[in-house]
């Protein structure tokens, strides 16, 4: 069973929406990366047990997001925000070399200090 990095990122986003046994399971295969065989152990029931715990739990993961879609829109959202720091970072840059307004100056600085506050 392939490990998919977008199960563990939507684990974030919606764990909280799996039982604690779901999450839990989940969270040893995608974020501990524990074996079948280890987490079965762990929970004491059968490999084939914790293969559906965890097919059952990325299903729900899977059709949460595609209804809401928050990972989506969130991961989407840090991506743009990382694109206007870069812009303002390359305003203030250019408005050093080239002395052309305080007040350019001054917004950039203001987008910058906006744009980290929402990053945070």
């Amino acid at each position: 069973m392939a490990k998919n990095l977008e199960i563990s990122y939507l684990l974030d986003f919606y764990g909280d929406v799996l039982t604690e046994k779901q999450r839990d399971v989940m969270e040893q295969y995608y974020n501990d990366d524990l074996s079948l065989a280890e987490i079965a152990e762990n929970f004491g029931i059968t490999r084939q047990g914790v293969r559906d715990a965890i097919k059952r739990g990325e299903g729900i993961l899977l059709r949460l997001e595609q209804k809401v879609g928050f990972a989506g829109r969130y991961r989407a959202m840090q991506q743009s925000l990382g694109e206007l720091e870069e812009l303002a970072s390359a305003i203030r840059q250019t408005n050093a070399h080239c002395a052309v307004s305080e007040d350019i100056d001054r917004s950039a600085a203001r987008m910058l200090a906006i744009i980290r506050s929402l990053s945070e």
